[in-house]
This record gives C-alpha cells, structure tokens and sequence, in this order.
C-alpha cells in the first residue's frame, strides 16, 4: 500500500541536507543515498557554518530553486568552529526551520551525545556504520522510513531586520 494523504510524503521534489566535515564522509553518505535510491534530492555541506547559511538562504545559497529548505538534515555532531550541538540549537530557535526533521548522524556512541542530542530536539541518532555495505543498508532503512513519513512544509521565516540605534 502506497502512502497517501494529507501530508507530504518525501519525494523527489524535496531535500535532505547531509552535513559533515569529512569530505570522505560525505562521498560514502552520497554514494550510499545513490545506491539506496532515494527519491529526494541529497545537499552536502561540509561545516556548521555552511549548514546554517544554506539553512537561513544566505549567500552562496540564497537561490531557493538551487538550495531547497530541506525537509531532513542528516548533521554530523563532531565539526571544528560550529557543531553539530550548535546547529541543531540554532535551528530549533528559528520559527520557519524549527520543524526540519533533524537526524544525527555521528560516529560518536556516547550516552551523552545521544541524550544531549535529543534533549535539544533531535529526531533521531544514528551512529555512522563501519562498513560500505552496512551504510547503504542503512540509507535503505532510512529511504523507507522517509518514504512513509509525512513532513510539514516548511515556511521560511523573514531574515531578521538590523536593529538601527539612534547615535
């Protein structure tokens, strides 16, 4: 049975965003999502600070027919500058991204990082996999599940105005 209804399934109009330092990372991530089959479009960016201005449309993202809101981020937690930890309290403090679905995808399997991750409003923790075989088994798992969720639309939010001081 195929889904159906009023939500929006993930389709091929919309994106998930993969976030991760790792250039070698990324690759298997999009290799994976290639041999999985996922309808969506798949976004890498390699830092927080990349994630955060795709996400808040500013420059060089700020074309929203090239760089979609995506409907899921996939965020790494271990970055230089900006964290995964900070990009995903930033996103839930901005009204119009505040419902991205957020999957942590993190070689880390501390109790902590899973807890913390999920009291700042994770949707999901998944510890990266050791092997090519058993990733791409995963992104099957997680092309299904995608497929059968239904995820709001989400709005962007107007960029905050510059607060003028009188001197």
């Amino acid at each position: 049975m195929a889904p159906h209804g009023g939500g929006n399934c993930m389709d091929e109009k919309q994106t998930i965003l993969l976030v991760d330092d790792s250039e070698d990372d990324l690759l298997l991530m999009k290799h994976a999502c290639q041999a999985a089959h996922f309808k969506p479009s798949v976004v890498t960016v390699n830092d927080g600070e990349a994630a955060m201005a795709y996400l808040n449309g500013d420059a060089p993202f700020a074309d929203r027919e090239r760089y979609p809101l995506p409907a899921v981020m996939l965020l790494d937690l271990n970055m230089p500058r900006v964290s995964g930890f900070d990009v995903l309290a930033w996103v839930r403090t901005v009204p119009g991204l505040k419902r991205i679905s957020i999957i942590v995808f993190s070689a880390s399997t501390r109790t902590e990082d899973v807890e913390r991750a999920f009291e700042m409003g994770a949707n999901s923790y998944l510890v990266k996999p050791c092997s090519l075989a058993a990733l791409i088994a995963m992104m099957c798992c997680l092309r299904d599940w995608l497929e059968y969720n239904h995820f709001p639309p989400l709005k962007e939010s107007p960029k905050p105005v510059e607060e003028v001081t009188a001197g």
